[in-house]
Parts: structure tokens; C-alpha cells; sequence
């Protein structure tokens, strides 16, 4: 039995009680309509502003079928090595341009890298594969808009998004040049490691993971398709030099450690970082909690040494 008292320090525990306060964890026993409202509410009363100096355009992907809202955001002293191209968490159903505004403007301040926030279709309105089909969209957008090398990042659902696309344009002529993926999940064995171990974490636990995957694909089984779970690939050579950050209470650790192995195993470059004490959705304590500040200067400094073709690690 995990003693979270004890794993979890008191200011980590200070923004779970907050979150919970604005978003309860019984919360995906209620309509989508009213998770949405809860959602979104919970990410107002953490938004933190801009950093002085960041701008930000909201604009769209046109496509043949429909339009890809996206925000671009640029800092006041541009660094022209990369883009970032930034999916947002939300399990496939919450979420949008709004819901990460704040963290997308800080990435830019402190990289200095302009930054492209994706507003991808969420189900249930919207079935998987459409997420990923708007996510490939961006990047093709990407690819021809911008000169500059892409690095693709995401949180959670997000950094789902980003693996798949990885996996997808290994073959692109403008493939990413890195990618950085947080808390993710990349569909691994769910009866094994942390989903075992950390079953029950605060913020995030098994039943919610299957409620959120029941939600993305109306219930369907989709086993071994890779754009919805890219651990199910079978080939992990030739992905873009890889960095991936989870929380160590949270069910969906290991799936972190589970692509680091396959790539490096591959013959690629991984880096895997489990934040000792944190849970999912830290990256809204960063101005509160200093375990979810310093992995929040982890993440910038990684997408700054991805974004101009380096490796540390």
C-alpha cells in the first residue's frame, strides 16, 4: 500500500487539495458538458498570465474538411533555431487553446523558440482518429509554414499526440528534430509497473484511464493501433532523439520508461526522468510547489537543447 503522506511533500499536496477543490475527483461521474465546465473553471483559476513581453495570434489550419484552430505565441527577442509545436492534455475530451494558454506562454519566454499550440477535435463528438488526424494536419502545416526545424511536445493526452506523430513522419522529409513528451500516455501494459503500483495516485488513477480511452474510441478495440497507442509499434528505430518526464505518482509512469528502453534498445537516443513525489497535472503547481518548478525548468531546458539539434543527456 503506497503512503502518499509520505511520497507527496505539503506543497504538492496544497495544489492537489486546490485542484480538487475546483475539479473533484469524482468528477468524470458527471455529464461531458459539465466535466468541460468544471475543466475549464479549474484552468482559469490557475492561469497565471504572460510572461511580459510574449504576444500570442490565435489563428487556423484550413483543411478540405474542417479548420484547425491553433495559437502561435512569439517572444520579444525570437530564437529562430526551432518551433514548437505543443499539444495540450485533457484526455481527449477537455481542453483547447484556453486550457494551457499560460503554459505556452512561458515555454516561449523561456526558450525563446516561438511556440504553436494545437486545438485538435476532442471526443466524443469527435472519435479517435480524429485528434490524430488533426495533429498530423498541424505538423504538415508546420512542415511547410516554418523553415526552422519542429520539436513536438505535449502533456498527457498531448504527449500521446506528439509520440504518434513521431512515429508517423519518421519518413517526412522535414521529420521532428526532437520531441518532448510530458506524463504521457503511450498505451502500456496496464497490468504491470505503475499502473499496478500507483493505482489509486491522487490527480489521476486507473479508472479514469479507462474512462478516457472508453471516451476516445467509443468504447472500440483498438488494440495494436499505433496512432492511438504508440508502445504498440514494433518498430522503434529512426524516432527523433526523445525525452520523456512523468511523475512518480501517477499510474503512467512507466509507460515513460517502457519508450525510453524501446528506443534506446532500437539504437536511438531516449532520456526518461520519473519527479520524485509528483502526480499528474503537476505542471499547474510550478509556481506553487518546487518539485513541480524545477521539473518545469527540466522540460524548458530540454525543449531549448532538442530545439537547436544538441544532447545532454
Amino acid at each position: 500500500m503506497i503512503d502518499y503522506k509520505t511520497l507527496i511533500d505539503a506543497e504538492t499536496w496544497a495544489f492537489i487539495e486546490r485542484t480538487n477543490s475546483y475539479y473533484p475527483p469524482d468528477t468524470i461521474d458527471y455529464t461531458i458538458a459539465e466535466q468541460r465546465k468544471i475543466y475549464n473553471r479549474m484552468c482559469r483559476e490557475f492561469f497565471a498570465g504572460y510572461p511580459q513581453g510574449v504576444t500570442a495570434e490565435t489563428t487556423a489550419i484550413a483543411t478540405p474538411w474542417h479548420r484547425v484552430p491553433i495559437r502561435i505565441y512569439r517572444a520579444p527577442a525570437p530564437e529562430t533555431a526551432a518551433m514548437v509545436l505543443y499539444f495540450h492534455g485533457g484526455g481527449f475530451m477537455l481542453g483547447g487553446l484556453d486550457s494551457h494558454d499560460d503554459l505556452c506562454a512561458e515555454l516561449c519566454s523561456r526558450t525563446g523558440y516561438e511556440v504553436v499550440s494545437v486545438d485538435y477535435r476532442l471526443a466524443p463528438e469527435h472519435l479517435h482518429p480524429a485528434a490524430f488526424d488533426d495533429a498530423i494536419c498541424a505538423f504538415e502545416w508546420a512542415s511547410t509554414a516554418y523553415e526552422r526545424p519542429i520539436l513536438l511536445c505535449g502533456d498527457s493526452a498531448g504527449g500521446n499526440l506528439a509520440a504518434s506523430v513521431s512515429h508517423a513522419t519518421r519518413g517526412h522529409a522535414r521529420k521532428p528534430i526532437g520531441q518532448i513528451l510530458v506524463y504521457p500516455g503511450l498505451g502500456g501494459d496496464s497490468s504491470a509497473g505503475s499502473y499496478v503500483t500507483h493505482a489509486e495516485a491522487p490527480m489521476l488513477n486507473v479508472r479514469d484511464l479507462v474512462f478516457y480511452k472508453d471516451i476516445r474510441t467509443g468504447g472500440e478495440d483498438r488494440t495494436g493501433d499505433l496512432t492511438l497507442s504508440p508502445l504498440a509499434d514494433a518498430d522503434f528505430a529512426n524516432l527523433p532523439p526523445t525525452v520523456v518526464i512523468t511523475a512518480e505518482c501517477d499510474p503512467l509512469s512507466s509507460d515513460g520508461e517502457a519508450y525510453r528502453d524501446r528506443i534506446v534498445a532500437a539504437g536511438g537516443r531516449a532520456w526518461w526522468f520519473e519527479e520524485p513525489g509528483l502526480v499528474h497535472g503537476y505542471l499547474r503547481a510550478r509556481h506553487t510547489a518546487g518539485r513541480a518548478r524545477s521539473s518545469f525548468t527540466r522540460i524548458v531546458d530540454a525543449v531549448a537543447v532538442l530545439g537547436r539539434g544538441e544532447w545532454i543527456w
